[in-house]
């Protein structure tokens, strides 16, 4: 037996693929009959259903097969169930070799059929027969009873005509194919879409049907032909049998699958192999399980009125009609499962308890709430040929409605789809190189995933640019530490005569050597990533990287240079970078953090502009070195933290001498010389009035604020959500995306705190889950942080006013005090500068909910504190504890004093 292409040859579209089955019989061969079924019932129809319809479909095929004039032994007939992964095969019985003139097989011998096993076979890759797949359970089934019942009270003249098989009874035309619904009349024949009473017409007499004649009398054989048209196009014929392949279907109140239509087969293709495969890369998203034509609309939903078509429905222009078929095909192919659906339908109901219930994270699309949803439905019709809901596509093969999936989930098929991956370059690609992107890469190649780092620094307007590990490597936590160190030891060397160090010399501080020095240790972590990399077998690329279309993104390099790479899945973690302020002469003249840090020359008089964290650190470490340093603050400092706590950190700033400009904005840099660092004027207008001031620096450092690096990422080409607002990505608490394969991390996402340890975790988790098995997701709940100005600002939980927000102020137990360092004491420093503060919730057994210190070394207090608050610290639990005596952290130990009491908390001593 050869098997060539079926001769239910689906339409292509869109080189969408589809599975047929393929058949052919050569003249040594026993005939092949195809029987494309798609049977099986909704719960909410009559369990029988499937085997009427079974029975029905087989008997009128045996009754021709079995005529006289075409009796053969051992006849194939197809069954190609649209959920199957392979044609079906049943084989019938040997009938008889002699019979009574004019009498069929099964009339003569009615055990034929019951007596008789159905071998049931599969086609295999090369042609031959297969044993059937696992799935199938029993490779051989015997013909149901029921089935040999029917056949036989099938077999005389008077049930030929009942079912519509008699030589006057031809039914509609077949330009359209009759519109048999399944079970649409009660009146007509025994067996669903074989007997209705009343005929319907063909394409060319309408799709109401109102035109067919009773199956008594068989006058017409329906409206949209002539007699004799409909006799010769007729389902079955007696006296001239006619030979081809039918499509029978099912119908259900909802319209949960398609109702499918008889239809004779066209010429078959040439002969060629043929067998199912999943597509690969590039492959059109309506891969199918298997096709059938579908019928009319469906009907409305039992006791609810169809929806008129939206206005203009189906009258959509060559161009509207092919952008929304580029949408569909676009989000068929982001998304692991889609599920087109409707809210009152029942089956897609089901469809969606049965995703949920696996696990499966679904993009549903309910028809019936969108304004389009008319046009949607009918191109998903010549996507699929399928024109009910629920249509499901899961990696982009169309499985079908309701009972198809029912039917793949049962036999396992399902979770082979979910499980499948196209074939692509990688199994990860991850856009930027910082700390939250390589710790997820890193981890997902330890994990055996093979992983690619696209990574590409555009150059600040001062031409800065540098190598990997993101901004905090290069351009953020650890120069900023460094820096913030080297002027530490200024303030140490002052401290230290009290100490009894003396030195002649004076000390000078050279800006030259200290960046020289931080460069060269910045190179060195680069570097050290970049081995990481090449020992776990990370793939990194110094290119940019662009989504040009769903899982495929182009990377082009510095010299210009372009190529594409696709993945299954991306972690986007490309940071922000300093923003400008849109003024005459900021980007010619001013600089940011993207430059301070390598820096060539001593800046000189600088004038900070802005009052972030990054703003006053800078500001705070230029000044222990010794610069004049001016900050400009439009309106608070440290906006979002604990504002008690952010005033005290500006008045010890102000205390080294920085100076603040209050209500103030620059409007214009004007350059008065040039040269390194060369002479800048500053225009500045009031926030709070018209007044406008002058001044002149050496240096202008923009702190204002940072903008997320998602805008030129091609984003909205794959549908990736991105705040309108921010330019950050909302994600779910798996930092997944809008589009399912495409996950974010770090500073880019919307809402979550922007720190580096925050990135990291977020990333080496994220990993794990995508490929590892595990379930953890990141904790953005009381993240620890420091501010390294000159004293230190650390925090972990709620600000004061927020707590106040969340908690009520009168549910709120607030203990503070300032103290006095140890080492501040021989010094002479200030004795009530150093405060502590925790904010603890009285309705929670004053758990602390809120944890503030200024002063030396607050990072490292805040770290040890911030971890007794994950295991649910309370103001009970620090009076147990003893304290380390002389520390600072020990002041958490010996709190009493709260705000509410008004009591004093200056220091006297230690």
């Amino acid at each position: 037996m050869v098997f060539q292409p079926s001769v239910n040859r689906a339409r292509q579209h869109h080189g969408a693929q589809s599975l047929s089955a393929h058949t052919s019989a050569s003249a040594s061969s026993p005939r092949v009959w195809l029987v494309p079924l798609s049977v099986s019932p909704c719960d909410s129809c009559a369990q029988k259903c499937e085997a009427l319809l079974l029975a029905a479909c087989v008997q009128t095929l045996l009754l021709q097969l079995c005529h006289e004039r075409l009796r053969r032994p051992g006849v194939w007939i197809l069954l190609g169930y649209t959920h199957s992964p392979a044609p079906i095969f049943w084989k019938s019985p040997t009938f008889p070799e002699s019979q009574p003139q004019g009498q069929h097989p099964l009339s003569a011998d009615p055990k034929a059929c019951s007596q008789s096993s159905w071998d049931l076979r599969c086609a295999g890759a090369g042609g031959g027969d297969a044993p059937a797949p696992r799935w199938l359970e029993r490779k051989r089934r015997p013909l149901p009873r029921f089935l040999s019942g029917h056949c036989r009270l099938a077999a005389t003249q008077e049930k030929l005509e009942r079912y519509g098989c008699g030589e006057r009874r031809g039914r509609g035309g077949t330009e359209g194919g009759p519109a048999a619904w399944v079970g649409r009349a009660p009146g007509g024949g025994a067996y669903p879409g074989l007997g209705d009473r009343r005929g319907r017409g063909g394409a060319e007499g309408g799709a109401s049907g109102e035109g067919g004649a009773s199956a008594r009398d068989g006058a017409e054989p329906g409206a949209g032909q002539s007699r004799e048209q409909g006799e010769r196009s007729g389902l079955h014929s007696h006296s001239a049998p006619q030979l081809g392949v039918w499509f029978l279907g099912r119908f259900c109140p909802c319209g949960s699958d398609t109702a499918v239509l008889a239809q004779p087969p066209p010429p078959p293709p040439p002969s060629r192999a043929q067998t199912f495969s999943t597509p690969g890369r590039g492959s059109s998203p309506s891969r199918r399980l298997g096709n059938v034509r579908g019928a009319a609309g469906p009907p409305s939903p039992p006791g609810r009125r169809a929806r008129p078509p939206a206005p203009g429905a189906g009258r959509l222009s060559g161009a509207a009609r092919e952008e929304l078929r580029r949408r569909l095909l676009g989000l068929i192919e982001g998304h692991r499962v889609v599920i087109f659906s409707k809210t009152y339908c029942p089956h897609s109901t089901r469809v969606k308890e049965l995703f949920s219930s696996l696990g499966v994270d679904c993009n549903i699309l309910e028809l019936d709430q969108v304004d389009e949803g008319a046009s949607v439905q009918e191109a998903l019709s010549e996507i699929t040929s399928q024109r009910t809901v629920p249509s499901v596509f899961v990696n982009r093969v169309h499985v079908g409605g309701c009972d198809h999936t029912f039917q793949a989930h049962q036999s396992g098929l399902l979770q082979q789809l979910l499980q499948q991956d196209p074939a692509y370059d990688y199994d990860l690609i991850v856009i930027g190189g910082g700390s939250g992107g390589l710790s997820c890469a890193q981890e997902a190649a330890v994990l055996g995933r093979k992983v690619m780092v696209l990574d590409f620094v555009v150059p600040s307007p001062r031409g800065t640019a540098w190598g990997l590990g993101g901004t905090c490597v290069n351009v953020g936590c650890i120069p900023k530490k460094l820096m913030h160190q080297a002027a530490l030891l200024g303030q140490a060397l002052t401290d230290s005569r009290k100490f009894g160090w003396e030195y002649s010399q004076q000390v000078r501080h050279s800006w030259a050597t200290m960046t020289e020095a931080i460069q060269s240790h910045i190179g060195s972590l680069s570097w050290g990533h970049r081995l990481a990399l090449r020992e776990k077998a990370v793939t990194y690329v110094n290119s940019y990287g662009e989504f040009v279309e769903h899982h495929k993104v182009k990377a082009t390099n510095e010299k210009g240079q372009e190529a594409l790479y696709t993945a299954a899945k991306f972690v986007i973690a490309t940071g922000e970078r300093p923003r400008y302020l849109g003024i005459p002469g900021d980007r010619e003249y001013c600089i940011t953090s993207d430059d301070l840090f390598s820096l060539p020359y001593c800046p000189g008089a600088t004038l900070v502009v802005g009052a972030s964290y990054v703003a006053l650190e800078c500001a705070g470490f230029l000044a222990g070195l010794g610069l004049e340093v001016t900050v400009m603050v439009r309106s608070v400092l440290l906006r979002g933290f604990d504002q008690e706590m952010a005033e005290k950190v500006g008045a010890s700033m102000q205390q080294l001498g920085v100076r603040f400009l209050r209500k103030f904005v620059p409007v214009e840099v004007q350059q008065l010389e040039r040269g390194l660092p060369g002479r800048l004027k500053v225009v500045a207008k009031s926030t709070e009035g018209t007044e406008t001031i002058e001044g002149i620096y050496n240096t202008v450092l923009l702190a204002i604020g940072r903008d997320s690096c998602t805008k030129k990422l091609g984003l909205e080409k794959i549908g990736v959500n991105v705040s309108e607002k921010t330019g950050k990505i909302p994600v779910n608490d798996e930092e997944q995306t809008s589009v399912p394969y495409i996950y974010a991390v770090g500073d880019v996402l919307e809402g979550k705190p922007q720190l580096t340890p925050v990135a990291v975790q977020a990333g080496k988790l994220l990993a794990r889950r995508l490929f590892g098995g595990r379930s953890e997701k990141c904790d953005y709940i009381n993240v620890p942080t420091v501010v390294f100005t000159p004293l230190e600002y650390g925090c972990c939980g709620y600000s004061e006013e927020k707590a106040g927000e969340v908690y009520q102020a009168e549910n709120l137990n607030v203990y503070h005090t300032l103290f006095w360092p140890l080492e501040w004491t021989v010094a002479g420093r200030d004795n009530n500068t150093c405060y502590a503060k925790i904010i603890c919730n009285k309705l929670d057994n004053d758990r602390v909910i809120g944890f503030h210190v200024l002063g030396p070394n607050a990072g490292e207090i805040t770290q040890g504190f911030a971890a007794a608050m994950k295991c649910g610290l309370t103001k009970q639990l620090l009076d147990d504890t003893i304290g380390i005596h002389p520390t600072c952290g020990e002041v958490f130990t010996t709190l009493e004093i709260t705000k509410a009491s008004g009591l004093d908390i200056t220091q006297k001593g230690c």
